[in-house]
């Protein structure tokens, strides 16, 4: 693929990075020069010092053989300028980092692809390790929903139960799902049938419509979100 990287900052470094090491023939337009010399230094692309919000600036990238332009850099509205110029260029995907979720659905209009400012990203998943520690991994699915990774306690309510025997208890109820089940000595990842018996120290891929509440993690054995006492009476 040909692509126009626009920035070369936190985020903008490591997908060049990326796409660089994946073959693919990258543009990156910075207008740092100090970052611009430091990027052509590293990496196999070529690097321009220039304002992309400058329609000569994207035509000199080559827009008009670009597969897909994304922009990164920490201003929104620099982003939405540059998306529109690359609208006008015919450059088939846009993506753009957006900073302000109140800005998503401008970008959405003018039919970019977008991804919400990745600090904050960070921050949610740094924040989820601390606060529910026995999820593996997690996505976000609309506002509430989730789908995440959970390892089966030897304790747990489901373990040693069939999904038609957990359902019959109570213990999943019709917003849970779980979708997929990695288990030791299993050569791959086991699609679960209402007759698939769930096991201690299986790691589980789990669809929650309501997303990973301590009610959800429970019936998988861990009890961690459970608020308790301390012995100065303080809510932990």
């Amino acid at each position: 693929m040909y692509i126009i990287t626009v920035g070369a900052g936190d985020i903008g470094t490591p997908l060049i990075e990326i796409a660089t090491g994946t073959g693919n023939e990258v543009v990156v337009i910075e207008k740092d020069r100090d970052r611009a010399d430091e990027v052509a230094s590293e990496y196999d692309c070529m690097v321009i010092n220039a304002d992309a919000t400058v329609k000569e600036t994207l035509i000199d990238a080559g827009a008009e053989r670009a597969d897909a332009i994304i922009t990164t850099t920490d201003q929104d509205a620099t982003n939405v300028m540059i998306s529109l110029l690359a609208k006008e260029l015919d450059i088939p995907a846009i993506v753009s980092v957006v900073h302000n979720p109140e800005h998503m659905t401008l970008f959405s209009q003018i039919g970019v692809n977008t991804m919400e400012n990745p600090q904050r990203l960070i921050a949610e998943s740094l924040f989820r390790s601390v606060e529910r520690p026995s999820i593996v991994d997690y996505m976000r699915v609309g506002d509430v929903a989730e789908v995440f990774e959970i390892t089966v306690a030897e304790e747990a309510p489901i373990a040693g139960l069939t999904l038609i025997e957990a359902d019959k208890e109570g213990l999943l109820n019709q917003d849970t799902l779980v979708v997929a089940i990695e288990r030791a000595g299993a050569d791959k990842p086991i699609t679960p049938r209402g007759q698939t018996r769930i096991e201690a120290g299986d790691l589980l891929t789990v669809y929650s419509g309501t997303g990973a509440t301590p009610e959800i993690t429970d019936i998988f054995g861990h009890y961690e979100n459970h608020a308790t006492n301390n012995s100065n009476g303080f809510s932990l």
